[in-house]
């Protein structure tokens, strides 16, 4: 690899390390005036609204969480009646998350606010550099889509063998 190579490597690995804190900190604090969840409850949460219900394992695989830490998300979940435990009538050893109507209704009214929270903040941008924003953000989105997927098709990983990633 020539050094010029090196260097955007290096320069991308350096901003991609640095976007998750920048993140946390410039919406975190308006997150965690909207709900006493954390970041990753709130994940689990998406990912059910998403496809209703699906096993400890299949949401581990989902959010790339260890089921023991998926498991202490949803009995916190359980404890504040957003989402429930089902076990597979063919098989006791599975058991299925299912989010519950009030999970739904809490889950949305938690995104509805973040999401007007970030609007806020976006607004207070110009055009160019909200379309800048735009631009590049979707293009990191669909890289890292790239980079994820190829990673599975390489590792053949059941996670994604529909070929979704959420």
């Amino acid at each position: 690899m020539i050094e010029k190579e090196k260097i955007s490597i290096d320069s991308v690995i350096e901003n991609l390390i640095s976007i998750h804190p920048l993140l946390t900190k410039s919406f975190s604090r308006s997150i965690r005036s909207k709900t006493n969840l954390n970041p990753g409850s709130l994940y689990v949460l998406a990912v059910l609204t998403n496809h209703g219900m699906l096993s400890m394992s299949e949401i581990g695989c989902k959010l790339s969480m260890p089921k023991s830490h998926v498991t202490g998300l949803v009995d916190k979940l359980i404890e504040e009646n957003m989402v429930e435990r089902l076990y597979d009538p063919k098989d006791r050893r599975i058991v299925n998350v299912h989010i519950t109507e009030k999970g739904v209704v809490d889950f949305n009214t938690i995104k509805q606010e973040i999401s007007q929270e970030l609007r806020l903040k976006l607004e207070k941008l110009d055009a160019n550099t909200l379309q800048i924003l735009s631009k590049s953000s979707k293009q990191v989105r669909d890289i890292l889509m790239t980079i994820v997927v190829e990673q599975h098709n390489v590792t053949g990983s059941a996670c994604f063998k529909t070929g979704e990633i959420d």
